[in-house]
């Protein structure tokens, strides 16, 4: 067993067709190896199967016509497979495979693979020993139509050895491209997973990943759309990490924060789970008929089940009065089973004419508690 082997080549060389072809096939095995090592195979852009609407002239039945948008994807072997040009699915390819199926809501796939083809046009130079020969290959594509149930055989597929070339007839690596819907002889819509088996895109195998700019972002989509979430780590004089969704103009609104010294700053509510035991607090001020908060990150069902326990304490406030002579007394501070404040206040002047007892509405300040039930496990 021997590593690639790179030609090297000196003046007065006879250069035969074997020493230009290991050219090309040393460059080929640098980009396969590359592309197989380094990265995820999938579709790196494009190839979505497209159903456009479609009425047959017959039957004045509707269809659709599926077509496979342009793009690139990467095989398993490290190999491009690209399609410059839309291709229109053709229905009696779907027949010859799957035609003798009863009918069926369940999609079928369809599968994208490398191949290799003469390229048409008038032939290479006739060399002196006579006889045309092609001089190009023709790095093409061929879709395949599958069985219901072949999609497993996408992940059922073995890279092929470290220093094995890209995929060639008669090997073939198979990439999803989606499925379509069959009714009545003709197309009738496509999908992009079914069976638990979705569409499989481009990645990259990396342990670090470095900015040069000083700011990594992580987005959901290729393109930056408004509303849309990404994660943003920069560094600087104030490092942080950062989760938001992009604005006007590209930049993120935080909606979680983690600061270079370890506060965490959250602009909505905060849930989670909570250990056996701990206690969340609240407070505030709240008046007669008010239903008090609950601490965040606990929950109304939390509470109705038994997982946590509710202690309130309230503390009745004096009301401002109109005159120094006036006695305040509380009647009743109180909180029903809703958490529903009820507190109502006395109010009597003895010097004023005619003296009347007046009575109304309170006033509290509160403190709930929420401890996590011991008997929960923790969760």
């Amino acid at each position: 067993m021997t590593g690639p082997l790179r030609p090297a080549f000196h003046e007065g060389q006879v250069l035969a067709a074997a020493d230009l072809s290991a050219t090309v096939e040393y460059a080929r095995g640098l980009a396969v190896r590359h592309a197989r090592h380094q990265h995820e195979w999938g579709i790196a852009e494009g190839l979505g199967l497209v159903a456009e609407p479609r009425t047959d002239p017959l039957t004045d039945a509707r269809h659709a016509e599926v077509r496979v948008a342009p793009g690139i994807a990467v095989d398993g072997t490290g190999r491009e497979v690209v399609v410059t040009e839309p291709v229109v699915l053709r229905e009696s390819d779907f027949e010859e495979v799957n035609g003798a199926d009863r009918p069926t809501d369940e999609p079928y796939p369809v599968f994208l693979t490398a191949t290799d083809r003469k390229p048409g046009g008038a032939p290479g130079p006739v060399p002196c020993a006579g006889g045309a020969t092609g001089t190009r290959v023709e790095e093409s594509y061929q879709i395949l139509f599958g069985r219901l149930g072949d999609e497993r055989l996408v992940e059922e597929q073995r890279p092929p050895a470290i220093g094995a070339p890209p995929a060639a007839p008669p090997g073939r690596w198979l990439v999803l491209l989606g499925y379509v819907r069959w009714a009545d002889g003709h197309f009738g819509g496509v999908e992009t997973e079914a069976r638990g088996v979705g569409v499989r895109f481009t990645g990259v195998r990396a342990d670090t990943v470095a900015a040069r700019s000083g700011s990594l972002t992580l987005r959901a989509g290729t393109a930056v759309r408004e509303g849309e979430p990404a994660l943003v780590l920069s560094g600087g004089d104030q490092p942080s990490l950062v989760f938001g969704l992009y604005r006007g103009g590209g930049t993120v609104a935080p909606l979680m924060t983690v600061a270079a010294n370890g506060n965490l700053t959250v602009e909505g509510s905060f849930s989670g789970r909570m250990p056996a035991g701990s206690t969340l607090v609240t407070s505030g001020t709240a008046t007669d008929g008010m239903l008090l908060p609950l601490p965040a990150g606990v929950t109304p069902e939390q509470v109705a089940d038994g997982r946590v326990v509710v202690h309130v304490r309230l503390t009745p406030r004096t009301p401002p009065t109109a005159t120094d002579s006036t006695l305040v007394s509380t009647v009743e501070a109180a909180v029903d089973d809703e958490r529903r404040v009820r507190c109502r206040t006395r109010l009597y002047d003895p010097l004023a004419v005619p003296a009347a007892v007046v009575e109304r509405p309170g006033a509290v300040d509160f403190l709930v508690l929420a401890t996590v039930a011991a008997t929960n496990g923790g969760a």
